[in-house]
């Protein structure tokens, strides 16, 4: 299937390793030219360079944290400068922290809402000029299974995530009209690093081991095993490129089928 993806030009944010990385290196095997983000520097000059050897010289690095205002808007307009312009944009953080309700203080929400919601919301805007210009604009918002179904331990996720679906079913219906689609996708259980550090803290709190809760989670999966970083990103590259040409609006999960609701 050709996905027309040749030349055309997206920002990745968060985007140094786990599922970030695997949208942008699904990218740019279709030929995109891609802006790679995160927040520490010699790390994402590391994946820069390993980008480049394994599919060519067409992926650059802008080091910001999105989840602070200025950084997210200086983000998008040196990675506008760099490409000529933008047609993808993909928004994507780290988790907030877990824990229940009662151990959260007010300082911890807000956190969370600048990381996960405005982190969007920002990147969105700084990038709209660009994306109208491009005549065929997406936005994909990489969320989470909580946005569907909630997990034990991560009422910070559970809720401020969900504002990011309510924000893209939002935007789709207000940017149709630009030709720009609007979708999120909701990753279950996928094996990165994010994963690794909610099975630490689980582990610490139920004062278990880390290979009993790993067992546990995986034991949820019907299909009996962790998602693949790659296995996300390749839906998130279908939804970018032209023959997702008739999808906007909607939520896709990537689960293994983990996510019980119809």
């Amino acid at each position: 299937m050709e996905l027309g993806l040749k030349g055309r030009r997206a920002f990745v944010a968060g985007s140094s390793s786990g599922m970030g990385r695997a949208i942008a290196a699904g990218l740019m095997a279709e030929g995109a030219h891609v802006v790679i983000n995160g927040r520490k520097a010699d790390k994402l000059e590391k994946t820069r360079a390993e980008l480049e050897a394994a599919h060519g010289p067409n992926v650059h690095a802008v080091v910001a944290d999105v989840s602070k205002s200025d950084e997210a808007g200086r983000a998008i307009k040196e990675a506008v400068t760099r490409l000529g312009g933008l047609d993808i944009l993909v928004t994507n953080s780290g988790g907030p922290p877990s824990g229940l309700f009662d151990s959260l203080e007010e300082a911890a929400w807000r956190s969370a809402v600048d990381l996960l919601l405005l982190s969007a919301v920002r990147l969105v805007k700084e990038s709209l000029p660009s994306l109208r210009k491009s005549g065929q604009g997406r936005i994909i918002h990489l969320t989470s299974l909580t946005v569907k179904q909630p997990v034990q331990g991560l009422v910070l996720s559970n809720a401020v995530r969900a504002a990011v679906v309510g924000l893209g079913k939002s935007l789709s219906q207000e940017l149709a009209a630009d030709k720009i689609l609007v979708n999120v996708v909701a990753p279950g259980i996928v094996d990165t690093e994010r994963v690794r550090e909610l099975d630490e803290a689980n582990a610490l709190r139920q004062k278990r081991t880390v290979e009993e809760v790993a067992g546990e989670r995986i034991s949820t999966i019907p299909l009996g095993r962790m998602g693949r970083a790659e296995e996300v990103a390749s839906l998130i590259v279908f939804l970018a490129s032209s023959q997702a040409s008739y999808i906007t609006g909607t939520t896709i999960a990537v689960d293994g089928g983990l996510i019980r609701g119809v």
